[in-house]
């Protein structure tokens, strides 16, 4: 495994490594072996950790766009079951027990194309049919194109989640410039009626994340798209607040904002961090001072960056940031933070170097071991891989 941070270049016993200071960490990086799970998931897009058959291990859910199938596989053995079949252009989806059953329900978005006039968006529920490992029942609640983001949250504090569902774009939007107001629509369980929470967003829409950001015990939506990070908020009185967080990266449009975004905590506090601008070169991670974020680049080498996540992985109080890349090179990169408080030196080791074009990645511990392992989806690889965490050096 390849050792890399920002400036000076060395070499010592075939490792590259990229130093930015001689300050030391007060944890050191991890060290990583990679298992492959599959491979053939053409199109492969997003991966999803769910406990699937209510055995209490973490399973994996692998969609791949190109496929007629949605898969799961079990683990630890990772065998192979076929959620549901007959699928065309799956994009998204986001799994959570409704009825209580200890099995999730699964919401998933099928029939997108990055054009309106071509994308159905079709929303199903799929639930199971006695046997998580037999065939499930899909079906449809909505119709909505470019669905593109489906996640749970808990808007409410109530325990009760609903669907969140972010298209990719707006009504009229058409490239390069994409220019429209973005929805963001969602879902209260059983009625299946769709809510708007907002429509301010503008450009394209692609990520969204679930947090409480104010720890009032109701979950917050933070969107990354082409004005930036924005947070939408429910009230007590239903009515939605939206509230600019960054503009993201400052580059003319269409070539702004953000592209995905996740939230991260130091011992000293939170941050965040994105891949911007759309498909972008940059990991950017923001810092809080006062009211205002400081925006700063910890790397913009990849090419064509899709998935952002964090996690702790070294157990030192702070998170990691996990980014990965679908393009020439294409690689999953890890960043740690040489202080708590997250505003000095971050470093990059490579987790994994050219065999997975990373579409999306999950953190989980899925080998039960008390560490948090990384499972990531390859789109011109077409495989999926579990990293698992051996601890640190």
């Amino acid at each position: 495994m390849r050792y890399a941070s920002f400036s000076a270049r060395h070499r010592y016993s075939g490792f590259l490594l990229l130093t930015v200071s001689v300050a030391l960490r007060a944890a050191p990086p991890v060290r990583f072996t990679e298992h492959t799970i599959a491979t053939g998931l053409r199109g492969g897009y997003q991966v999803v950790v769910a406990d699937i058959n209510h055995d209490g291990k973490p399973d994996v859910i692998a969609l791949a766009s190109g496929m007629p199938e949605l898969v799961w596989y079990e683990n630890p053995t990772w065998e192979r079951h076929v959620i549901v079949g007959g699928m065309s252009r799956m994009i998204n989806c986001a799994a959570w027990d409704i009825d209580g059953d200890g099995i999730p329900e699964i919401a998933l978005a099928s029939e997108f194309a990055q054009e309106t006039k071509k994308s159905a968006g079709v929303v199903s529920i799929v639930h199971h049919d006695g046997d998580p490992r037999g065939p499930w029942k899909a079906t449809e609640i909505d119709r909505l194109p470019t669905s593109h983001r489906l996640r749970w949250a808990d808007v409410c504090g109530n325990g009760k989640k609903v669907l969140v569902n972010a298209p990719l774009l707006g009504p009229r939007a058409e490239a390069p410039d994409y220019r429209d107001h973005t929805p963001l629509v969602f879902y209260r369980p059983g009625e299946w009626k769709r809510e708007l929470t907002g429509d301010e967003n503008e450009g394209v829409v692609h990520g969204i994340y679930i947090v409480d950001w104010e720890g009032h015990g109701r979950e917050d939506i933070l969107t990354a798209s082409f004005v930036g990070i924005d947070l939408y908020q429910s009230g007590k009185n239903g009515k939605w607040k939206r509230t600019e967080i960054s503009k993201g990266d400052p580059t003319p449009w269409p070539k702004c904002g953000s592209s995905d975004v996740a939230v991260g905590r130091l011992s000293k506090g939170r941050y965040f961090a994105a891949i911007e601008p759309w498909h972008g070169n940059q990991v950017v991670m923001y810092t809080q001072a006062g009211k205002h974020w400081t925006r700063r680049v910890l790397d913009d080498s990849l090419v064509d960056g899709h998935t952002i996540c964090t996690a702790d992985l070294n157990g030192d109080g702070n998170d990691e940031i996990i980014a990965g890349f679908r393009g020439k090179g294409r690689s999953v990169f890890v960043y740690y933070a040489d202080d708590a408080k997250g505003g000095g030196h971050w470093s990059k080791r490579v987790l994994d170097d050219g065999g997975i074009a990373a579409a999306a990645c999950a953190v989980a511990d899925l080998n039960g071991d008390g560490r948090t392992d990384v499972a990531c989806i390859g789109s011109a690889t077409a495989n999926l891989k579990w990293y698992e965490n051996l601890g640190a050096r």
